[in-house]
């Protein structure tokens, strides 16, 4: 299954680098050179060495764009501190860019915050609307526009179903969250109405910060948790290692909403493709760039969700995951 993505991946990008090509000489025929902000939370000095930000870039340069021939990036970091962004977004407004990018939604406030006139473009926030960053999803108004990360809370939901079908002897949940994400306390609520309707209990743990993981680990341990789920949030995208390790060690299956988790060794994921997101967020900077106003550009939906499953992980588990399930999954890895 792997190697049948892997090359429709290449056929796909090899006609994207013939299509664009023409559009990379019109581009540095302008002589324009664009400054884009990125207002991240996940790497501390580089975008290139995380894969969403690397998707982004590809999507980018697929379109025409070339660092250092037609635009230069201006990246920032919030390293998982979401009290630093209002600070690192007024930097990159200081630095007058022409559009800023932003992952999630508490990036997009900061950055609203932080300037009304300098374009915002979303990869992958939440609830926009709920949240009060946009108007209206159709037409966003104001200077902010992008992409939604998920078809909303229900995926957490989704997430504790799917876990219950690969591990149908799971019983106790931990579930682990970081309580200053807004994002958090939805996808919460969307858990335990999943655990109720699949007769689970939930052990709700949480962690504001890296040294506060450990508390949890310990209480995930005393209490004999039967697996883990962890709440997507930006601190533990920074912690994934320490986390996949200690469910190794204490024997957890374990659902995460990033398949970079499953990659190094959780047992699996299920959410909106962050990649597609994050490569489809170029095509915005592209029309800004070229004069298109954010707030009319409606803001999308995601539209391709990855079920990905570690065969290596189960085995080490002794679990054996069901083949309805294995058929489902969009990638399996061996």
């Amino acid at each position: 299954m792997t190697s049948m993505m892997n090359r429709r991946a290449f056929i796909g990008t090899l006609a994207g680098g013939l299509l664009t090509a023409p559009l990379a000489a019109e581009a540095q025929q302008s002589g324009k050179v664009f400054r884009i902000g990125i207002l991240a939370n996940v790497w501390a000095t580089d975008p290139r060495g995380e894969p969403l930000w690397q998707a982004f870039i590809q999507g980018l340069q697929e379109l025409g764009y070339v660092e250092g021939q037609n635009i230069t990036i201006e990246h920032r970091s919030s390293e998982g501190r979401y009290e630093r962004l209002p600070a690192l977004a007024g930097e990159l407004v200081r630095l007058k860019v022409d559009v800023i990018v932003v992952p999630a939604s508490q990036n997009a406030l900061a950055a609203k915050e932080a300037t009304r006139t300098i374009p915002i473009v979303m990869a992958s926030a939440a609830d926009p609307v709920a949240e009060g960053i946009v108007a209206s999803l159709a037409r966003p108004g104001g200077n902010i526009t992008g992409l939604m990360g998920n078809a909303g809370p229900e995926i957490a939901g989704k997430r504790l179903e799917l876990l219950k079908e690969a591990v149908p002897k799971v019983f106790r949940v931990a579930v682990l969250s970081n309580p200053t994400n807004p994002v958090s306390a939805p996808a919460l609520g969307a858990t335990r109405a999943a655990a109720r309707s699949l007769r689970l209990q939930l052990q709700m743990l949480e962690a504001r910060a890296p040294d506060e993981i450990e508390r949890a680990f310990a209480a995930m341990t005393r209490e004999h948790a039967d697996a883990l789920v962890v709440v997507t949030d930006a601190m533990f995208i920074l912690q994934r290692k320490r986390i996949a390790a200690f469910a190794a060690k204490q024997r957890l299956p374990t659902m995460s909403g990033w398949r970079e988790d499953v990659e190094i060794g959780s047992l699996m994921s299920y959410a909106a493709s962050g990649r597609d997101n994050f490569r489809r967020a170029a095509s915005y900077v592209d029309k800004i760039l070229k004069g298109a106003k954010p707030g009319d550009l409606p803001i999308e939906q995601p539209t391709k969700f990855e079920l990905v499953i570690n065969l290596k992980t189960a085995k080490m588990l002794g679990l054996t995951i069901p083949q309805s399930l294995l058929l489902r999954a969009d990638e399996v890895l061996q």
